[in-house]
């Protein structure tokens, strides 16, 4: 090992503060991590590492658990990029979809309101309400158009706080490859895969029941839902047997249900029991009339209904929940559906309620909230006699929108769905096959993937009704009649995307005909975001041809990408609708191995995030810190476990950073090392510290070679501590001169080269120290060097003994030790000593006896046979003063 050294520079005092700021701008100005694209398109394949980087979602202020999960996902790229690999490693922002819109909601005071013509003029009520929720009748209505550039005006702002974030916690990201989910790329991209989904049958519109948010007034795909308490009652209701007409009063059977929602008596259409429920097999086939509203509705069975629950019989509806969806799809059911998109009960009567005494109890109830009607039905039914005993409170679970505050209700609405396996056991099997395909790390983490496929109960509902968005890119022809044709759908080509169906008119047709006779009309609806999301590795890459941003030849050079970081929570989302979007489009996987961080929790063991209101800005903590410290708490925790927020491990990450310096200090402070330094390293103590880092590397490799970046860096920081409490203090006498020439060279020459290797080896970690550092005394950044390999240090390792720098420790740790407990100074002079151990032992500290003998400064040192362990006894010492350690 040559020593290509500069000229070494050590400052006096080295310190942690400032280092962000310096080498931030150097990696900026220098392009230190920028992706060579004309290099990457020369080699092969296996030489290059495609990262599909998560988009943050741009809405207030990133929180830490982002930190944690990029600064995990940093380390693997740092280390492919050292190992030789030219690494694609892309930056993308999530600014379209719900969380944005709330966000200019409350920060600007405003709603949209797509019936209001465009102000070029408009000046928002507020500005900066962040912290505030304003209420809906205190926003003010405005134009779909104005609230899009307010959506525009305030993520490209949230974008820049979060790139300086990023750049401050040192992401190795490539700055110059950046993209927006809203941007005119990504909407290209999103159009032009939908389209072509649409043309092979994947992507279909219906007239269905839907999962629907009132308060969002949007519907919501079953990956958004997210099932919590919910106080409610439940109402022991009698229906009636013996066919239409009967009543409370009559001679009839009365057949009693348990519901939390009496309110959709009117839209009831069946009983349904089990078919092995002896109770009910001999109405199976009958019919029975619904209480107040007179309904004749089938009694039937099906395998779902749960014989246990309640009175074992339940009354399905158009629609209180899933179940309701699943009887109705499978029994064929009628619909009679009473919810509106608002939340309130339809104000129409409907015109299966044909009894006179029905008609009037749903007046009673006509236009109100469900909850209103609710109370209305209740008293209805405790004045006709249906209503047994009093309500009994309880808690039920409900299906939220993982955004939302009201429990969600389901609606019949027309959307666009994308097959994903939830009605399609052919495709099913086939994604289930995908991920036994797609490397999970860890491997646990598959199962989820595999649960989630398993339980789907749909297809991916992709049509949301809000603004912020990739427009659904279609339009549909007006018949003469004025009657809007679903079916017959006018398309973009793929070279005219991006479009806006709400703005534009369809191709062909003049702006004046839309919503004419014999004219158009425009799509209103946006994709979900996931569907722009699902993406990411063809919006990175450049997949579309045309348009800024496209790079089909980088596209298949480098599709499928290596590597998708992410959080666990949204493997069900994100992970699962890539791997379908590349499924359909690309027969393929978007990805070789997915690596899953896990949650930060709050000291309630509770997930950190921003809807919670319980998230941690990390700007704070990088400051108080420092990023190298940050990044050492994140790193100490393996993939796929949930790590409490600790600041006690990011001081022990400092701690660590600051003694890096200190310690390289020492082993740069003996002036200019020349010639060869492997020759140079001649001592028995040197050779077994090298040829125990040559193991430490091995380990280290072996551990980001398994995306088990903690493993290499507890190896590393190992091998540092007994580096800097034994291995200097061993060598400090001999390398300042103590005993020869040859011995101080062997030593310095051996710290030059430690120091070397465990600089690469903490670079993807302390990415900060480690850069100033190598600064001091290499040219280039540290993090373009080539990763250490143990054929560097093979002639140490060859010669070498690891176990006599172990044995020697514990002979220096038994010196101390007997020091401390005689209460005198660590440079008190040992007269006599017995060290006891095996003869191998001993045979291995006789080599090392000088410098023990110079450290612990002994003389006199007594030998014996014996034991299992390194014992200091009958020692005899002249004390000298006691010295605090620096």
């Amino acid at each position: 090992m040559t020593n290509d050294t500069t000229r070494t520079t050590v400052p006096e005092k080295p310190s942690l503060d400032g280092l962000e700021d310096k080498w931030s701008v150097v990696w900026r100005d220098q392009g230190t991590y920028r992706f060579d694209r004309a290099k990457a398109m020369d080699l092969p394949r296996e030489q290059i590492w495609a990262i599909d980087t998560p988009p943050p979602t741009a809405s207030g202020s990133l929180h830490l658990g982002h930190v944690f999960g990029y600064t995990q996902a940093d380390c693997i790229a740092r280390y492919k990029r050292m190992s030789g690999f030219e690494v694609f490693y892309p930056i993308g922002w999530d600014d379209n979809g719900l969380p944005t819109e709330r966000r200019v909601q409350n920060y600007y005071g405003v709603r949209g309101d797509a019936t209001r013509h465009h102000d070029p003029s408009f000046v928002p009520p507020l500005e900066g309400a962040e912290g505030k929720s304003v209420k809906a009748a205190d926003q003010v209505p405005i134009s779909r158009q104005n609230f899009i550039e307010l959506c525009d005006i305030l993520t490209v702002k949230d974008e820049e706080t979060f790139e300086e974030t990023f750049r401050r916690l040192g992401l190795s990201l490539d700055w110059d490859v950046q993209y927006r989910t809203i941007d005119d790329h990504s909407r290209a991209t999103a159009q032009q895969a939908f389209l072509r989904n649409l043309a092979r049958g994947e992507a279909y519109q219906a007239e269905a029941p839907g999962l629907w948010d009132v308060t969002f007034q949007s519907a919501v795909a079953q990956a958004e839902l997210e099932a919590r308490d919910y106080p409610g009652a439940y109402h022991r209701v009698s229906f009636h047997a013996g066919g239409a007409g009967a009543g409370a009063g009559a001679d009839a059977e009365k057949v009693y249900i348990e519901t939390t929602r009496p309110e959709l008596l009117p839209a009831c259409v069946a009983l349904v029991a089990h078919p092995d429920d002896e109770r009910y097999q001999p109405l199976f086939g009958s019919t029975v009339t619904s209480p107040l509203f007179g309904v004749e509705v089938p009694v039937v069975a099906h395998p779902a209904a749960e014989m246990d629950k309640g009175a074992g019989i339940a009354m399905c509806c158009t629609f209180g929940d899933l179940t309701d969806v699943q009887w109705w799809r499978e029994l064929q059911l009628p619909t009679r559906s009473v919810i509106t998109r608002n939340g309130r009960i339809q104000a129409e009567t409907p015109a299966w309620l044909t009894a006179e005494a029905g008609r009037e109890v749903y007046e009673q109830m006509a236009g109100k909230t469900t909850h209103s009607a609710r109370e209305a039905v209740v008293a209805a039914l405790r004045e006709s006699g249906d209503l047994d005993g009093e309500p009994k409170k309880t808690q039920r679970k409900a299906n939220f929108f993982e955004k939302g505050d009201k429990p969600l209700e389901i609606v019949t609405s027309r959307q666009w769905y994308i097959k994903n396996g939830g009605r399609d056991l052919a495709l099913r099997e086939q994604l289930l096959q995908r991920g036994q395909e797609l490397a999970f790390h860890p491997g646990f983490m598959r199962s989820r993937y595999d649960n989630w496929v398993g339980g789907l109960n749909g297809d991916w509902l992709v049509s949301r009704q809000r603004f912020f968005g990739v427009p659904i890119p279609v339009w549909y022809a007006v018949g003469a009649d004025g009657e809007i044709d679903w079916e017959t759908r006018i398309l973009p080509t793929e070279d005219q995307l991006p479009v806006d169906p709400a703005a534009q008119p369809a191709p062909g047709y003049e702006k004046s005909q839309r919503g004419q006779a014999g004219g158009f009309v425009g799509d209103q609806d946006v994709m979900d975001t996931w569907a722009t999301s699902s993406l990411t590795p063809q919006i990175a890459a450049g997949w579309r041809a045309g348009g800024q941003g496209s790079d089909p030849a980088l596209f298949a050079k480098i599709f499928p990408f290596d590597q998708r970081p992410q959080g666990h929570d949204i493997i069900r989302t994100w992970l699962f609708a890539t791997v379908v979007r590349a499924h359909l489009e690309h027969d393929s996987l978007p990805w070789t191995d997915a690596t899953i961080n896990g949650w930060i929790l709050d000291p309630d063991r509770k997930k950190m995030s921003k809807s919670k209101g319980n998230a941690t800005t990390p700007i704070d903590l990088l400051k108080q810190h420092g990023t190298d410290a940050i990044r050492y708490w994140a790193g100490a925790a393996r993939l796929g476990t949930d790590t409490a927020l600790d600041e006690a491990q990011m001081k022990v990450g400092r701690r660590l950073a600051i003694k890096l310096l200190n310690a390289s200090k020492f082993a740069l402070s003996f002036g200019e090392v020349s010639g060869d330094l492997a020759e140079q390293v001649t001592e028995p103590v040197d050779q077994a510290m090298l040829a125990t880092l040559a193991r430490v590397v091995e380990s280290a490799t072996a551990g980001y070679e398994a995306m088990d970046y903690t493993r290499a860096l507890e190896a590393t920081e190992s091998f540092f501590w007994t580096f800097c409490d034994d291995y200097i203090e061993l060598v400090k006498d001999r390398a300042h001169g103590g005993r020869d020439e040859a011995g101080a060279a062997s030593a310095r020459a051996a710290l030059r080269i430690a120091l070397d290797v465990m600089l690469r080896l903490f670079a993807p970690v302390l990415v900060y120290s480690t850069e100033e550092v190598w600064s001091w005394f290499r040219t280039g950044s540290v993090h373009r060097q080539p990763w250490p390999t143990a054929d560097e240090l093979k002639s140490f390792a060859a010669q070498g003994d690891s176990a006599l720098l172990t044995d020697v420790s514990n002979a220096l740790i038994g010196v101390r030790k007997a020091k401390s407990e005689a209460k005198v100074g660590m440079r008190s002079q040992i007269t006599a000593m017995t060290l006891t151990a095996p003869a191998s032992v001993v045979e291995r500290i006789r080599r090392a006896e000088a410098d023990l003998r110079a450290t612990g400064n002994i003389s006199g040192l007594t030998y014996a046979e014996g034991g299992t362990d390194v014992a200091v006894t009958d020692v005899e010492l002249i004390p000298a003063e006691k010295r605090a350690r620096v």
